[in-house]
């Protein structure tokens, strides 16, 4: 899933606290879509995934508008 959501997602933003890049996607998780979140980074045109969890609803809404996430 991790793989499939960083090569598929056309939601991307950059996390203005902890630095890093964020992938997310909708996926079917547990019989119910829900956006799922990864993070990464990029080192030596390496791509090293860090985590990997679901986001609460509203979860990723709130940190658009809170300008914690920037969209990329």
């Amino acid at each position: 899933m991790p793989k499939i959501i960083f090569e598929q997602s056309k939601e991307r933003y950059f996390d203005e606290i902890t630095g890093h890049l964020i992938a997310t996607m909708k996926l079917k998780l547990y019989d119910k879509f829900r956006d799922i979140m990864v993070a990464y980074i990029i080192e030596e045109d390496c791509a090293n995934l860090l985590t990997i969890h679901p986001l609460k609803e509203g979860q990723k809404e709130n940190r658009v508008k809170t300008g914690r996430w920037r969209k990329i």
